[in-house]
């Protein structure tokens, strides 16, 4: 059952301030990549962390806001970008004006445990407004902080760390990266383990810029979107180990070691098609982010590259296909979807978006996008009180969902899908979800006792 929010949890907060470098950092102003600026990353993400009160000896008796205000303003001396300010040049070129104003910062207390707040049905997005104050004024792109961090005490002595991040600077491994700066920083570390990189000039446009791959993520829209942003809710939806085993039982044999990942996003997409009733005929699609970090993709980034270093092909079905095939047919265009990256494909993206005037931006309507982050390292950041017992997005961001891997109640793993769809479409979706998981299930039975 849900608690009554307003009635029986409030959280009281401090005024905002700004946590600028703890030394004097270099003055000066970097562009972003012709990656990091695009059109379709001009937007705030959210991330939540729940952590217990379980202090390792060296924090024990320390007040963790007390730590993490001093932290962030170490690890800013050698992140001091994300202390600046974005501004905009030819183009809508973006670049950084490291003027060292500072990250905005607010200290909270809660009248809830972390028991009480996990117990509701919105975990974890339960009361989010109150975790993660929309500063006035501070969400926007140009000439706002890049960064909000509220840092929430929890009467049961555990707390709640929820930040807001202009994406256009960071991806989630390069947040990741500065995070864990914070925590070496509250180690008493005198610099981080891997040192920050710059050289956003990696990802840039090639001179003369040439798109030499097909870009559906960026095609432009054959259909208005009709959806009204005053109706979307927000869901996370949760698969346990079993399930997901039962889905991919039902897939044809030479499907079957596909990734937990293109599993589920292929059950997603399937689903969130017929969830939305489009016509048959209408095209859609599905992007994969994929990282280009590693040997991989030969990008050569350094290690300690903190900018967004990802793309996100895209393939496309008409709905009627979609929704008509099995779930085997959603898998192979997701697995199509992602090996279309390669080294040439992010060159092209970048080449693109510079030809495009930075205009371009993938289509609302009929899309469906995907982020893993599995291997991000969310679950790894300990502030000094233990790893989070939750740590990600709190939920879908518009159409872009974000793939997690959680622990529940009873310490099993499971795999974490937010969406988010106008309400009648997200009671079709669950529906859908439900009929597809349980008719999987009594296959599965029936199969067994053959």
């Amino acid at each position: 059952m849900s608690l009554n929010f307003p009635n029986v949890f409030s959280v009281t907060r401090k005024a905002p301030e700004l946590i600028a470098p703890a030394r004097p950092t270099p003055r000066e102003v970097k562009q972003l990549s012709d990656i990091d600026d695009q059109e379709s990353l001009r937007f705030q993400v959210p991330v939540i962390f729940f952590y217990k009160n379980n202090p390792s000896p060296s924090m024990k008796g320390k007040d963790p806001v007390g730590v993490i205000r001093e932290s962030i303003g170490k690890a800013l001396v050698f992140y001091y970008p994300l202390a600046g300010r974005l501004k905009e040049g030819d183009n809508r070129k973006l670049m950084v004006d490291c003027s060292g104003e500072g990250v905005l910062f607010i200290e909270a207390d809660a009248n809830f445990t972390l028991e009480q707040l996990r117990e509701d049905d919105q975990f974890p997005s339960s009361c989010l407004d109150q975790l993660l104050h929309n500063v006035p004024g501070s969400d926007g792109i140009l000439g706002c902080p890049l960064l909000l961090i509220q840092v929430t005490r929890l009467i049961c002595g555990g707390f709640i760390l929820a930040l807001r991040l202009n994406h256009t600077m960071c991806d989630g491994q390069g947040l990741v990266q500065f995070l864990k700066t914070i925590e070496e920083m509250g180690r008493g570390e005198d610099s981080p383990s891997i040192f920050p990189v710059w050289q956003r000039e990696l990802l840039n446009a090639r001179n003369p810029p040439q798109v030499t791959c097909i870009h559906h993520e960026y095609e432009e829209e054959k259909y208005h979107p009709d959806t009204n942003e005053n109706d979307m809710h927000n869901k996370l939806f949760f698969f346990a180990f079993r399930e997901i085993r039962a889905l991919r039982n039902q897939l044809p044999l030479h499907l079957r070691n596909c990734s937990t990942f293109e599993l589920l996003t292929a059950l997603a997409w399937k689903c969130r098609t017929i969830a939305l009733k489009f016509e048959p005929e209408e095209i859609v699609r599905v992007s994969c982010l994929v990282n280009v970090r590693g040997k991989r993709y030969n990008m050569q980034l350094p290690s300690g590259y903190y900018g967004n270093g990802f793309a996100f092909p895209a393939v496309c079905s008409n709905a009627e296909d979609l929704c008509r095939n099995r779930l085997g047919y959603a898998v192979e265009l997701v697995q199509k979807a992602k090996a279309k990256m390669k080294e040439e494909y992010i060159r092209s993206v970048a080449d693109l978006m510079v030809i495009s005037g930075r205009q371009i931006k993938y289509p609302v309507r009929g899309n469906f996008i995907v982020s893993n982050v599995t291997q991000v390292g969310f679950g790894e950041v300990d502030f000094g009180w233990g790893k989070p017992i939750y740590a990600g997005t709190p939920g879908a961001v518009s159409l872009i969902s974000f793939f997690m891997k959680n622990q529940n109640k009873n310490g099993e793993p499971e795999y974490v899908l937010p969406m988010c769809l106008p309400m009648l479409a997200m009671k079709r979706f669950e529906e859908e979800l439900k009929r597809v998981m349980q008719q999987e299930f009594e296959q599965t039975r029936i199969f067994c006792k053959l």
